[in-house]
């Protein structure tokens, strides 16, 4: 007697795809570490800088268009009146001169003295680390410390600097009484204190150029003088506007050397060497006693630091892309051979897809005598003669 097995039940061929299963807690968690971590781990630095930065910068421009005093508080709102006040009034473009006065005598004797000192400290010198700390004790010092000192050398009567002159048949000089000379003996301070700092970081410019370049020249019979200026100075053109960018930055906002100079400390009687920091200290707390114009200072002051560093931003890129130029090709020209690049790839698609009655592949081989056209046959006749 035969034994019928049991049919299967017909399986339904149109049943629903299964609902995706929920993601747990613990996984749902996991994406959210990977996704928002990353965030977490930056937030510290915009969250201070948002406290330091932004907020007292955003509150600064809302007291510049109020009549803000010092003693009455908060006034009525003005709009760009105070901004107005502030350029009328000629203390405020003598400030910004002798701003960028003392910047200019400062910053190129600076820039200076600093590749010449980096150039040196980059030589094979004994105790090397020695004399690259060396040149930081400047800038270690207090700045309070350094104006004292210097106004003190710089004195009219009985300064350090006079006598010295006076040994050498040069007359006194009046560092306080002259504007000139004042501009010159507070660019001293301020070459004295940030020389070696701008020294480290041409130093550290300086040992990323590559070597193979000095042994190079070397051979071919360069001297050291011919090395700087044709090596090192083009491979640290970019370390060379940072540290002058920087270096303007910081002479706009001069103020400890100026304050320390003379013991009234608002740019002598005459306000030879104010500069535009110590005019905003003035205003807020000076005679005036205005905080909304003194906001509009910063503000101005804000703005002009803000165009040097566009100025910075182009100098870099240009330095950047410097160098040998490839030729030019218009716009016309691009899009025909993008045109023609585009036809060659459409056509090699075309001959891929055309099937057995196509045309054979541009790189397959031809066949050979005797054999199908196939690559199988192709081998097959290949082993034969072997």
């Amino acid at each position: 007697m035969a034994v019928l097995s049991p049919t299967q039940p017909a399986q339904r061929t149109g049943r629903e795809p299964k609902a995706p299963r929920r993601l747990g807690f613990s996984q749902r968690l996991g994406r959210w570490d990977v996704k928002v971590s990353p965030y977490l781990y930056i937030s510290p630095f915009f969250v201070i800088f948002a406290v330091t930065g932004l907020f007292p910068l955003a509150y600064t421009a809302f007291v510049s268009v109020h009549d803000w005093n010092l003693l009455g508080g908060q006034g009525d709102y003005v709009g760009l009146q105070n901004y107005v006040d502030v350029l009328h009034q000629p203390i405020f473009w003598k400030s910004l001169v002798n701003t960028f006065s003392i910047f200019v005598f400062s910053s190129i004797p600076q820039v200076i003295l600093a590749i010449t000192i980096a150039a040196l400290l980059d030589q094979n010198l004994r105790a090397a680390t020695f004399w690259r700390m060396g040149v930081l004790i400047p800038y270690v010092v207090a700045p309070v410390a350094v104006s004292m000192i210097f106004g003190r050398m710089f004195a009219d009567q009985y300064g350090l600097i006079n006598e010295l002159l006076g040994l050498v048949g040069i007359d006194p000089v009046g560092w306080h009484s002259e504007r000139l000379a004042s501009h010159i003996a507070i660019a001293s301070m301020v070459n004295f204190r940030w020389t070696g700092y701008n020294a480290l970081i041409f130093l550290a410019a300086m040992q990323a150029v590559p070597r193979e370049l000095y042994e190079a020249a070397v051979i071919d019979g360069a001297g050291r003088a011919r090395q700087f200026f044709s090596i090192t100075v083009p491979q640290i053109r970019a370390t060379i506007i940072f540290v002058v960018i920087t270096s303007t930055i910081g002479g706009l906002q001069i103020f400890d050397e100026v304050r320390m100079y003379d013991p009234y400390g608002l740019g002598g009687p005459d306000k030879d060497w104010m500069t535009t920091v110590v005019y905003l200290y003035d205003v807020a707390w000076g005679n005036q006693k205005n905080f909304g114009r003194a906001s509009a200072v910063a503000w101005l002051l804000f703005l002009l630091i803000v165009l040097i560093g566009l100025i910075n931003f182009l100098a870099t890129r240009r330095i950047a892309t410097s160098g040998p130029k490839a030729p030019k090709v218009s716009r016309r020209h691009t899009r025909q051979l993008l045109a023609q690049a585009q036809a060659v790839g459409r056509a090699t698609t075309t001959t891929a897809t055309s099937g057995p009655a196509g045309p054979p592949a541009p790189h397959s081989l031809p066949p050979t005598p005797g054999s199908t056209g196939t690559p199988t046959d192709t081998t097959t006749d290949r082993e034969d003669r072997r």
